[in-house]
């Protein structure tokens, strides 16, 4: 990355880039620096960049200054997997700018976004499904939609959600400007944008198309390496819950003491707890509450109202565990999670990747501790050789996680 390139540079408007000043953002990072000139230019542009590195506001600051405010009609669309990237893709795009922006996602009452819908936003961000939606009832208007972005990419285009993702970007007009990133852009993501792109790109040959997409695949920031501590711990199935709460309890317990000390502590718990099947949260929680530690949930079954609670009691820091499933967790950017707990290993390795993201994010290290059993331990041999990371055993020995060789 070149330190002393500027966001002015890079051709950002000085109305945003007082924006940024203001959010003591003033150098743009590695991502920005690759993704914001072709998108300046208008180009089609794919990228990949791991989570925490400014993947956001490296597509929503040259987007969003080509806004034309004297067209009073939607020209900005962006797509999440998940209500709470959608939610937070909005809340940050309400830190650059006062355009109007409205958030359109399923599980909330139809009329009422039609309502807001009528006084013609300039940005949307939601869901596929939702906005194929409103597009087939005529109430989401996109004949004037100047790009769109589908932010986890991978995610949008794998099977269960991309029937709604490319429905919607067939109904987008042909000359619009398409973007789409994420942490984890495989070989069969691109070919869909390919396709994707030439549907849309008449007059083009799909040779053409393809090199006419930007691509910007950043090497590893090697976040997974340095920036986060690996720990695995051996557990029986019928186990595990009790494993976690005996690790839960020697974290705050480590904690608690470097403070007693007067030194400089680590940041207190804040910890995410992985499972790879939603009905597991619950049985979790539920083990957990009962043994007096207090933890909440977030699960693509739960009520959406509480669904946002956990959430926002969690970002505050009223929570300390937060346990949850791949979907709902997906590209979260939480501060200061100190600790990702995962319960079982996914059986993708870029769920692996994006559940270790959510900490060691913006420059701090964190720490990821998977509970397997003997299969899942396998499993992250395998993950530890594919990604070059160091995995650490570890086992809890009178309320402390200790290295085998500790233990008398």
């Amino acid at each position: 990355m070149n330190s002393s390139i500027t966001f002015k540079d890079l051709g950002i408007d000085n109305q945003l880039i007082e924006r940024l000043n203001l959010l003591s953002i003033t150098t743009p990072t590695r991502v920005q620096q690759e993704a914001i000139p072709p998108l300046v230019q208008g180009k089609d542009l794919i990228f990949q960049s791991e989570t925490g590195t400014g993947k956001t506001f490296a597509y929503l600051l040259p987007l969003i200054q080509k806004i034309d405010v004297s067209i009073n009609q939607t020209q900005l669309v962006i797509v999440a997997p998940t209500h709470e990237l959608a939610s937070q893709i909005k809340a940050q795009i309400q830190l650059i700018t006062d355009f109007s922006v409205v958030l359109l996602i399923g599980g909330a009452p139809i009329r009422r976004q039609v309502e807001m819908l009528k006084k013609k936003p300039l940005i949307v961000v939601g869901g596929p499904a939702r906005f194929m939606e409103l597009v087939y009832l005529k109430k989401l208007k996109v004949h004037q939609v100047r790009a769109l972005v589908l932010d986890e990419a991978d995610r949008l285009l794998s099977p269960e959600l991309r029937e709604e993702t490319t429905a919607l970007c067939d109904a987008m007009p042909a000359d619009l400007q398409l973007v789409a990133c994420s942490a984890t852009v495989t070989g069969k993501t691109e070919r869909i944008i390919h396709g994707i792109l030439h549907s849309k790109r008449t007059g083009q040959t799909p040779q053409e198309c393809q090199a006419a997409l930007e691509k910007r695949i950043l090497p590893p920031e090697d976040v997974l390496q340095h920036k986060i501590t690996h720990i695995a711990i051996y557990s029986e199935g019928r186990d595990k819950v009790e494993t976690l709460r005996k690790l839960i309890v020697a974290e705050q317990e480590a904690n608690s003491k470097n403070i007693s000390k007067k030194q400089l502590p680590p940041l207190p718990l804040k910890a995410i707890v992985f499972t790879a099947r939603p009905a597991d949260v619950e049985i979790i929680h539920s083990k957990l509450s009962y043994k007096k530690i207090h933890c909440d949930i977030l699960h693509a079954k739960q009520d959406k109202v509480k669904r946002k609670q956990a959430l926002e009691q969690f970002r505050k820091g009223n929570t300390s565990i937060l346990i949850t499933s791949d979907l709902t967790a997906r590209g979260l950017d939480i501060p200061d999670v100190t600790h990702i707990i995962q319960m079982d290993m996914p059986s993708n390795i870029d769920f692996f990747i994006h559940r270790v993201g959510r900490t060691g994010r913006n420059g701090k290290t964190g720490t990821n501790i998977v509970i397997g059993d003997g299969y899942e331990m396998r499993k992250l041999a395998e993950a530890e050789k594919k990604l070059k990371i160091i995995v650490n055993p570890r086992i809890l020995y009178k309320g402390k996680l200790v290295a085998p060789d500790q233990v008398d």
